[in-house]
């Protein structure tokens, strides 16, 4: 088969500056709940890195320490004093206000520290919205939109941060085939446009080879880094492309192997535990 095309990777990223570096990093919960196991790991500036596994592998846990909403029991978490920002699965936009006034909200509280109008605040908000492709829809209220259209004020409220570093956790996996697809094209147009680095969490691994520069796989639980994968396939990329599907297959068989380790019973001796009336 003749091997697809590849580029290298966006050259705002070649000097392989990190904007992330995790070092030796675990977390336990409780007394003995071992969520992650010494993970090293970087992203670079500028790079799109995926992260997948297992459900309860620690991916989620791994966002919320990088973004300071915990603190790891070992180890060290490096951001560089860049400007953090998340995004969530669910939009979680306050239903009482309206998509402008959601995105207000948080240039507020990113704006604490040195005084902004309502004004300033209002039209950079319509910047935002403009840029998410919901210029107009300002004036709404979350439940007057779509699915869709309510992940895009959640990414603008996330651009509203200015920030160096993305994290997202799962945040198009609620939603439809095609909307998932627009959105994977929006968030790449920024990606680029901004310069971001990006930490992605996603149970798909297509999704993964369409976005990413780099696949991270983790082990089951306690997660760890066990495999990573680059990704060099030209942008931009389609889900349902031969060569995206061919690289997702190798991924998941991988994927499996792991799942399958993890969940195989440890072998015990013969005739133990047997119980005889």
């Amino acid at each position: 088969m003749t091997a697809p095309t590849q580029e290298l990777r966006p050259s705002r990223a070649d000097g392989h500056e990190p904007a992330v570096r995790l070092d030796a990093v675990s977390k336990v919960y409780g007394r003995d709940l071992l969520a992650l196991d010494r993970v090293s790991l970087s992203v670079d500036k500028g790079e799109f890195v995926c992260l997948l596994g297992a459900s309860g592998c620690g991916k989620s846990t791994m966002l919320n320490l990088v973004a300071g909403l915990d603190r790891p029991t070992a180890g060290e978490i490096d951001t560089k004093g860049g400007r953090i920002a998340m995004m969530f699965q669910e939009p979680a936009l306050f239903p009482w206000l309206t998509v402008s006034a959601n995105i207000e909200l948080a240039l507020r509280v990113k704006s604490s520290t040195r005084s902004t109008t309502k004004k300033e605040r209002r039209e950079r908000a319509t910047e935002l919205l403009e840029i998410v492709h919901l210029g107009g829809f300002g004036a709404k209220r979350p439940h007057e939109l779509s699915g869709g259209m309510r992940q895009r004020v959640a990414l603008a409220r996330a651009l509203a941060q200015d920030a160096d570093v993305l994290l997202m956790d799962e945040p198009f996996g609620a939603l439809d085939a095609m909307t998932r697809d627009l959105l994977h094209d929006e968030l790449e147009r920024i990606w680029r446009e901004r310069e971001l680095s990006v930490l992605f969490v996603t149970h798909n691994v297509r999704e993964a080879v369409r976005l990413g520069d780099r696949v991270v796989l983790l082990s089951s639980r306690p997660g760890t880094v066990i495999e990573e994968f680059p990704i060099t396939l030209p942008r931009p990329r389609r889900t349902d492309s031969g060569e995206v599907a061919e690289l997702a297959s190798t991924i998941t068989a991988r994927l499996r192997e792991e799942v399958l380790r993890h969940a195989k019973p440890a072998k015990r001796p013969v005739g133990a535990g047997a119980e005889h009336g």
